[in-house]
Order: C-alpha cells, then structure tokens, then sequence
C-alpha cells in the first residue's frame, strides 16, 4: 500500500529524478547491449541468418513504438490518479492498461503471422529465404504480447516512483536473454542447435519469464492489480485515458524511423559505404543518448504526480534540473566522441570510405545531443500531462519540417557534410522550442502552489 502514495510530491526534486533514472539507465542499458549480442550471435551463424534478423528488425520496432505508446499513456494516467491519492482510480487504471495491451498486441500478432509472406515480399527479402523468416517471425509474434504488458507494467511501476524494480526486471530479462541465446542458437547437451530459431525462443523465453515477473511484483508487492470485473462503462473511461495519450505517444515515436528512412535515401546517393558508415555512427548514437532514453522514462511520472498535487513550482523544477543536465552533459558527450572520433569507427570496420563517413558524424551530430535530449525530456513531460500533441507537433517539426528541408540544402551546398548539420541543427531548434513550450504549458496547467 506504501507505494501507492504520491511520494514524488515531497522531498528534493533532484534527489528524485536522479534516484529514478540510475535503475532506468542500468536497465535500458542492458536491453540495448542484449540486442547487439543477439546480432553478433547470428553473425557467428551466418550471413543469411543475420539477414533475416535484419528483415524482422523493423517489423519489431513499429510494435515497440506501439508498447512505448501504451507505456506513455498507461505512466501518465496512473501518475496523475496517484498524485490525486485516488488509489482506486489508479488500481483499476493500472489492471485495465494491461488488459488493453495484451488485446492490441494480440491482434496485432495476428495479422503479423498471417500477412508474414507478402509482407517481406514486399520489404524485398529474397524468396529463398521467406521459409526461415516466416519460421522465425511466427516466434517472434508469439512473443510480443508478452514483451509489451511487460512493458506496460513496468510502466505501473514508474508511474508509482518506483523505478528500481523495473529496473532490476529489465536486467533479468536482458540477462536471462543473453544466457539463453547461445543454448538454443548453438545447441547444448539434448537442445539441438536451432539458428536463427534458437535466437527467437530465447527472446520468447526471457519475455515470457520477465512478464510472469512483472505481474507477480504489480499484484503481491504493489498491489496494482484489480481483481474485481469492471463494468462496460469504467474499462471504457480507462481505455479512452490510456489512448488519449498513448495512440499520440506511438505516432511520435514512428515519425522518427519513417523521416530517418528518408535520410538514408538520401545518403545512399553516396554509396553503400557511406550508408554503412552512417549506420555505424547511427549506433554509436544509440549507445550515448541511453542517458536521455532514461531521463525521459522518469520525467512523466514526476510530472503526472505532481500536476495532479497542483505543485507547479516543483513542475518547473524538474523541467529546468532535465534541461541543464541535458545539455551539461551534451558537452561532455560530444568532446569525448569528438577527442575518439578516430578510434571508435574502426571497431566495427577497417574501411576508410566507411570510417571517414562515421567520424564526420561524430565530429558534428554530437553538438546537439544535450538540445536532443532536452527534446525527449520535454516530450516525455508533455505525456506525464496529460497533453501529448505538443510532443506530435515538436516530433513533426524537428524531423518533417526542420531537418529533412535542411538535409535537403544541406545536401547541394555542403555534400554529406551538410545533411548532417542539418541534424545538428534541428536538434538545437527543437530543443529550444520543447523547453519553452513544456515550461509554459506547465503554468497553464498548474494552480499555484501553496
């Protein structure tokens, strides 16, 4: 019953968000580095193996923008129940989050598995290897409601506070994964070596254990899960709450993959090797905005609880704490890939057509990094209120309106150069816009604190 209470409505700002997000970035840590794994494993099986996961990888990351979504809206309106010690409200919220999850991803898995074939077809997978992709997407579908109530329901947990056993759950799943990944890949004792295969039931496992865990932990220890049968009206009101700023949370995180499609379009007019070191300097990014990925994941219930207490002031706190941190250590950031630009290219190839391309990048993305995670900080605070188009807006213009127009003049007057101090430049445009418009809608929210 403890943790149930509005504890993000007292106490040291500060103290709060950083005791929260050091679990969260431990945990998303892992998860990113299980993934990398996961490719090196099937690189030891294979070229075609490793393709085929390649194929499935995007399929993978619409669904997790859809349990982001669902993650957003469920934090937002558990939060704000809590912070208006409504724990009915937000108990029954919590249990219909993650009846509304399991039924969206378990229609969405379906049509996944029965439209596999013309799909990848489509996606231009060779026909030869549509059997072992088809084989392994079933897997992976039939995994998915679990990955995203599991996702959900971590998301209940933050949305409490607590971000510590969240945490520690998304570490035992990423472990749990690695551990299992080489036993049914390559085969151990009377488990025969499944490929490709072996890496999709290790996912399906670790997902299945992490899920079962997430649900033991939201009804035995934080008691968040209803048991009672909600009438047509109530799961409809709950439903409506989630969606409002989940469907708007899923569409902002979709924009990115479709405008960075874009751009690599754009990239490929200066050859594979320019795309592959593109690629690599696109995951070097990943690893260092971790940070901000966790940042972001705390800032919503923060706001949600304390919106909800009318505490405007600690509001505005937070939001200027985030942005100072932001980009504080976006300096830092971009002086260490800056002063290791030479070194770190060459980790993933020996190429200098590739390597050139990935130190150019890290020579002048990396300026903005603290404006891009103002950015997200600032979007995950606009879901805590309840308001998630502001955050649809500032997606939209930072990608659709700012950064592929100036990709575009980039391009002509700069070459590769150009496209991206395009990025660097819609980072920094948007980060400056986010932070007045969060700080602004916070007030209009807000009643004065007492």
């Amino acid at each position: 019953m403890e943790s149930r209470k509005a504890k993000l409505t007292e106490g040291l700002v500060g103290q709060h968000l950083a005791k929260m997000t050091v679990p969260m970035l431990l945990g998303i840590t892992m998860m990113m580095a299980q993934s990398i794994i996961d490719a090196w494993f099937l690189g030891k099986v294979g070229d075609s193996a490793l393709a085929a996961f390649s194929f499935g990888y995007p399929i993978l990351m619409i669904i997790t923008s859809v349990a982001i979504g669902l993650s957003a809206g469920t934090s937002s309106v558990v939060a704000r129940a809590i912070g208006a010690n409504d724990h009915d409200r937000a108990k029954r919220l919590a249990t219909d989050s993650l009846l509304l999850s399991f039924m969206i991803t378990a229609i969405l898995a379906g049509i996944g598995i029965l439209t596999i074939n013309p799909l990848f077809k489509a996606l231009g997978a060779p026909l030869d290897m549509i059997p072992m992709i088809r084989t392994f997407m079933i897997i992976l579908y039939s995994g998915i409601p679990f990955l995203v109530v599991g996702m959900v329901g971590t998301s209940n947990m933050r949305a409490t506070g607590d971000t510590l056993l969240p945490g520690k759950l998304m570490i035992a799943g990423a472990l749990m994964n690695v551990i299992l990944d080489p036993i049914f890949i390559f085969g151990i004792g009377p488990i025969p070596a499944l490929g490709l295969n072996g890496a999709a039931i290790a996912a399906l496992l670790a997902r299945g254990m992490m899920f079962i865990g997430t649900i033991y932990f939201l009804v035995h220890r934080l008691d968040m899960v209803s048991f009672n049968k909600p009438n047509a009206e109530e799961l409809g009101r709950s439903w409506r709450d989630i969606l409002h700023v989940g469907l708007p949370a899923a569409g902002t995180n979709a924009i990115i993959p479709v405008a960075m499609t874009l751009i690599t379009a754009m990239i490929a007019r200066y050859g594979p090797d320019a795309v592959a070191g593109f690629g690599v300097a696109s995951r070097i990014e990943s690893l260092v905005l971790v940070l901000y990925y966790a940042l972001s994941s705390v800032i919503g219930p923060f706001v949600g609880q304390n919106l909800s207490a009318g505490k405007e002031s600690r509001i505005l706190e937070s939001l200027r704490l985030c942005a100072q941190f932001c980009l504080a250590s976006g300096v830092f950031i971009a002086l260490l890939l800056a002063v290791s630009a030479n070194f770190l290219p060459t980790l993933f190839s020996q190429n200098p057509d590739v390597t050139n391309v990935t130190r150019l990048f890290l020579w002048i993305a990396p300026l903005s990094y603290g404006a891009y995670g103002v950015v997200m900080v600032m979007n995950a605070a606009f879901n805590g209120m309840g308001r998630p188009m502001p955050a649809v807006y500032i997606s939209v213009t930072r990608m659709m309106l700012l950064y592929l127009p100036l990709a575009i003049l980039g391009r002509q007057w700069f070459g590769i150069a150009g496209i991206f101090a395009a990025y660097a430049t819609a980072n920094l445009l948007s980060g400056l816009l986010s932070y007045i418009w969060a700080r602004r809608s916070a007030h209009n929210l807000c009643e004065p604190s007492s």
